[in-house]
């Protein structure tokens, strides 16, 4: 797929990769770019259009699904992080927490706007993962690469699925990186949603 030309909507698109996404793709050549975030004001770059989204919250990727007839190109980027010991009992609210952005997000966003990729001669999903979906590190907690690894699953499930539509599916295995919080260490800090 051409960027050039594209319409794209990324995810989680006001700091980090996301908007490192927003400023590659205006340089490419999109048309246009949508980009999510939380707080649409938190969306800085210029020529882009700021949209409102929660990846957990289903009646906001509705209403976007509804409202962005023209997307050809969906970055999944939002996420979160968290660590702490995977035995600890309090880590299955950060387990849920992880799962409902990281994976379950991720396959609400592409199921939604798969009949609007269909719509186009060529478009694409880029899931954005971890290299921690194929490990666990010591410090980063094992609920994180257990998301992770769900979303490389369902991504590859999704590239299965979307090729009869001539949609393209790209899994992005990011290693450590600077998400807006610092250096990403496994730290507690949310990285984007």
């Amino acid at each position: 797929m051409k960027i050039q030309g594209s319409v794209a909507l990324v995810t989680g698109a006001n700091r980090g990769l996301g908007a490192a996404f927003v400023s590659a793709l205006l340089a490419a050549g999109a048309d246009k770019v949508y980009a999510a975030a939380r707080e649409p004001s938190t969306v800085t770059e210029t020529g882009v259009v700021p949209v409102r989204l929660d990846v957990t919250r289903l009646d906001q990727i509705e209403d976007l699904a509804s409202e962005l007839g023209d997307v050809n190109l969906l970055i999944n980027n939002a996420g979160i992080g968290g660590s702490g010991a995977v035995l600890d009992p309090a880590s299955i609210d950060l387990l849920r927490q992880q799962f409902e952005t990281n994976a379950v997000g991720l396959l609400r966003m592409t199921q939604l706007f798969a009949p609007i990729l269909a719509r186009s001669n060529s478009s694409a999903v880029i899931n954005v993962i971890s290299a921690l979906s194929w490990a666990t590190l010591p410090g980063v907690t094992g609920s994180y690469s257990a998301s992770k690894a769900a979303a490389w699953a369902l991504s590859n499930a999704m590239r299965q699925e979307l090729k009869v539509q001539g949609t393209e599916v790209l899994s992005l295995h990011v290693a450590f990186m600077d998400t807006g919080y610092g250096p990403w260490s496994a730290g507690t800090q949310e990285v984007s949603r």
